[in-house]
């Protein structure tokens, strides 16, 4: 038996790419996005062909397994592996030619598809397979699968729409496959020609979706035409690598749209989705109220909907005319097909919450019947549920069967994992006598493979055996997957956690990976650190696996020491953009601070964590020594301990007057005003660093008519800078210290710095959920515009009239919301959108040493091409402090806050 060792040797001695048998590597692919968890001896990053054939004949020589990996977004199980893993997402990503003409394009595995609908858009082509997570799979995981997506009405799974393959087998040996038997292995025609019986009259009757087991197998009857590629497809792993394919496109909808009809349940809208076919839509997607929830109010009156694409606005009026729903609505503008179909999009991991807070989960999430039939067997699928005790939120590719559905299984405790395997046997014998298949799209990896002996009996079971056979003599190919499966409730990923509450919320995490978009586009923040280093430990998912590899601990094995984990979480900017951006909300910030305060307990701690971690008690220390000139003067010529080098080690200037001092002295007898008093919070950055952004807020709020007043009886303190270097035992000190000196909070708290406003809101009861207090300042707080909408609605703001750019909080986008500050810039006549995305100095994280060529690059991304791009007059908002500092040492301008602007036009 070659060992580990031997076998790393012998790969980096053979091939061109990455070789990685370390802890990390491993860990970051022991799960995919389903339940199952196995744990690879290694993993390779082949640099092209040649390279995945010498894998492939070093692992067969050396008896070890291999499962191919794209995205990582298989949900049952099938992209994880215990031999080598080929991640083919790193070098073999490219789109290799396009021909317009023939509607055809070559691709390479682990290129994204959206890659590939983005390079094709200008010819007026797209792919026609477009599953839900297209901004992160590739096409390598989607022939694996065969995958669908929501346009396979009309245009088909992805075995429809590839002609050619080129496929290494284990051992090496390299295969073109399309139509006919040439490039066939050995031994596949005379298994065919011996077995046109079975084929003929043992597969179950078909229909669009019966994509479990080899369900392509009969594409290789000759009257079929011999199809060997389309045979191949959905094959998940287990027959060879795909090096590159040939794909189809088709000519993509000038000007789609969008028929969204209600109906008074998920039944009715189930039984009308089949009547809707003849009609020619794009696509026919369902989902009922239990799933949608807030978003229902941006829907037609209903219980449950439908969502029908129609090629055109003349198709789309037919079909609502045809259709006998509750109500209806036509949606031609882009921008509002786009934020709909967001809410289809996120199901996959909205899903998995049920509306008391617990988790659902994969496991059973798209068997298919035909569509006739889908009234009715939703009617018994919800009976069972029941019947289980469980709960579930159907929804999905209505027009053509497909379920999907996440459970609220219970896969710790031994009578949870019972009833999961009961319940899916009976399942499986519902979808089978609805004439269905226990896989819609995403294949049956290891949650469903023990059962597909009762959809396609025994005999043609042992036929998918020996088709496997045929393809992979030695079966190296991601054993274990459809053929001699695994039991379905064999290698959970939970049995191998502990009962804490962390390590619930770690497994939160299910990998649906929306974390691994590396578009910049748009309002979306996470993953900032991912989209610019590209690497998988970067990512919302990567931290996330890293540290359910840490609470295991048999691959990350010296526990919240672990070096593994404190490399992938120094690169997180804390942005928090997860916490909303994530369709399950995992909140990576939140893991960091808890992992650095018990990686660094009883430890002397990096220098950064006490200068930048401890800020607000050194400015503190420096106004009351009235020192802040001469602390200016000193950071101009020595660089301040801990910060970084290359950005010339000070931080900005302290300002000579603190906002309390100037308060106590001019304005805190200003006039009254005729509303409701609020408090305006003086957080360190406005206290000690921009007062006038306070002094501007000051006289903004009075001009809404509210009275003022500001805290100066004692110190008070949000406590970020510590809870962003894990100092959480401090900071906790520092919030109870705070609720001491604030008192009774006398209504609404105007909190101007985001990031302050969200750690009151979001931190501050989270770390001292036993105080009353706490829950009662998070509930006070209200940004400046919250304050001024709410308080103040029929104050004018002053018309300024101007276009504006700058930079949304990423605290701001992921906690607190920006739809009040939308509103007031329109009202103010400010015109433009702030970037999205991360400006990439994100606190403390910026000025940490050797994070500035990230953060230089996320800044690269949204913020300093729009400033670059503005036009001269253009106004600059950024009401993040962090906002303002990078956009004046990378952009070289100055931005302000809301306030303040509005303060000059007064």
């Amino acid at each position: 038996m070659t060992s580990p060792g031997e076998l790393e040797r012998t790969l980096r001695e053979n091939l061109r790419g990455e070789v990685d048998f370390g802890a990390a590597a491993r860990a970051l692919t022991t799960m995919d996005a389903s339940n199952y968890r196995r744990v690879p001896v290694g993993v390779v990053a082949p640099r092209d062909a040649d390279d995945v054939a010498a894998a492939l004949a070093v692992c067969a020589a050396a008896g070890v397994p291999v499962v191919p990996r794209g995205g990582g977004t298989s949900i049952a199980g099938q992209a994880t592996g215990v031999g080598v893993v080929l991640d083919l997402t790193r070098h073999m990503n490219a789109l290799v030619s396009v021909d317009p003409e023939a509607r055809t394009a070559v691709v390479q595995p682990g290129l994204v598809l959206d890659r590939l609908r983005d390079a094709v858009r200008p010819h007026g082509l797209t792919f026609g397979p477009d599953p839900s997570t297209h901004s992160r799979c590739t096409l390598g995981g989607m022939i694996g699968n065969n995958a669908c997506g929501a346009h396979s009405v009309a245009w088909g799974t992805t075995a429809d729409n590839v002609t050619e393959l080129a496929v290494t087998a284990y051992g090496g040996t390299a295969h073109r496959i399309g139509t006919g038997w040439s490039g066939a292995p050995a031994g596949l025609r005379d298994l065919v020609t011996a077995h046109l019986g079975p084929l003929r009259t043992g597969m179950p009757p078909g229909f669009s979706r019966r994509i479990s087991g080899y369900g392509g197998l009969d594409a290789l009857l000759p009257e079929r035409g011999v199809q060997l590629a389309r045979a191949f497809c959905g094959s998940e792993g287990t027959l060879g690598v795909v090096t590159e394919a040939v794909v189809r496109l088709v000519e993509a909808p000038r000007a789609p749209v969008l028929a969204v009809l209600g109906y008074a349940d998920e039944s009715a809208a189930a039984e009308a989705a089949a009547g809707l076919l003849p009609y020619g839509p794009l696509t026919v997607e369902g989902m009922a109220e239990d799933l949608v929830g807030g978003a229902a109010s941006q829907l037609p009156r209903g219980g449950a909907w439908l969502f029908a694409e129609m090629p055109d606005e003349g198709a789309a009026r037919a079909l609502l005319r045809a259709a006998d729903a509750v109500d209806r609505l036509l949606v031609t503008d882009p921008a509002a097909q786009r934020a709909l179909w967001r809410i289809r999009e996120d199901a996959a991991g909205t899903a998995t919450r049920m509306p008391d807070g617990t988790m659902a989960w994969p496991g059973w999430e798209d068997c298919a019947v035909p569509p006739a039939r889908l009234g009715a067997y939703l009617r018994e699928f919800r009976a069972l549920l029941a019947a289980h005790g469980l709960r579930g939120s159907p929804y999905g590719h209505f027009g053509e069967g497909c379920v999907h559905v996440r459970i609220d299984f219970d896969l710790v405790s031994a009578a949870g994992i019972a009833r999961f395997r009961d319940f899916s046997e009976e399942l499986a014998d519902l979808v089978v006598a609805h004439g269905g298949s226990l896989s819609g799209e995403h294949g049956d990896g290891q949650a469903r493979a023990e059962l597909l002996p009762r959809m396609y009996g025994a005999d043609v079971v042992r036929l998918f055996g020996a088709y496997k056979d045929v393809w992979d003599p030695a079966g190296g190919m991601n054993p274990g997957m459809l053929v001699r499966p695994a039991r379905l409730d064999e290698n959970l990923r939970f049995a191998v956690l502990p009962a804490t509450s962390f390590a619930g919320e770690v497994a939160r995490c299910v990998g649906v990976a929306k974390c691994r978009t590396t578009d910049p586009g748009g309002a979306s923040v996470m993953c900032p650190s991912y989209r610019v280093t590209g690497e998988e430990r970067h990512s919302t998912r990567g931290r996330a696996r890293l540290l359910h590899e840490m609470l295991a601990g048999e691959i990350v094995t010296d526990g919240w020491r672990s070096a593994e984990v404190a490399e992938a979480l120094d690169l997180c900017l804390g942005c928090k953009g997860c916490r909303s951006d994530c369709p399950v909300g995992v909140d990576m910030a939140a893991y960091k601070a808890e992992f650095l305060h018990r990686h660094w307990s009883g430890r002397i701690r990096p220098l950064s964590h006490y200068t930048l971690g401890g800020l607000p008690g050194w400015l503190r220390l420096i106004a009351r020594l009235r020192a802040a000139g001469t602390v200016n003067a000193v950071a101009r010529r020595v660089p301040v301990p801990g910060l970084d080098r290359e950005r010339g080690g000070r931080l900005p200037e302290l300002a000579r007057e603190p906002f309390t001092r100037w308060w106590r002295r001019s304005a805190k007898s200003g006039p009254p005003g005729q509303g409701r008093s609020v408090t305006l919070w003086p957080d360190t950055f406005t206290e000690y660093l921009a007062p006038e952004t306070g002094r501007a807020a000051v006289r903004v709020l009075r001009a809404a008519g509210l009275d003022v007043d500001v805290p100066c009886g004692g110190t008070v303190c949000c406590g970020l800078t510590y809870v962003s270097t894990g100092r959480l035992d401090r900071a906790r000190t520092v919030l109870r210290r705070t609720l001491d000196a604030l008192g009774e909070v006398p209504g609404p708290v105007v909190v101007l710095e985001p990031s302050c406003a969200a750690a009151l809101r979001a931190d501050l009861p989270a770390l001292l959920p036993d105080d009353p207090r706490a829950a009662r300042l998070a509930a006070a707080v209200r940004t400046f515009a919250e304050t001024l909408e709410e308080y103040a609605p029929h104050w004018r703001p002053p018309r300024l009239d101007r276009e504006v750019v700058g930079q949304t909080h990423c605290h701001q986008h992921a906690v607190l919301g920006d739809g009040p500050d939308r509103r007031l810039r329109e009202r103010a006549g400010l015109v433009g959108e702030l970037s999205g995305g991360c400006c990439g100095l994100a606190g403390n994280f910026g000025f940490e040493p050797g994070h500035h060529e990230v953060s230089v690059a996320c800044a690269e991304e949204q913020l300093l091409p729009s400033l670059r791009a503005a036009p001269p007059g253009t106004a600059i908002q950024a009401d993040g402090f962090s906002c303002r500092t990078q956009i004046a040492q990378l952009g070289g301008a100055r931005a302000r806050h809301l306030a303040e602007l509005l303060a000059e036009g007064l």
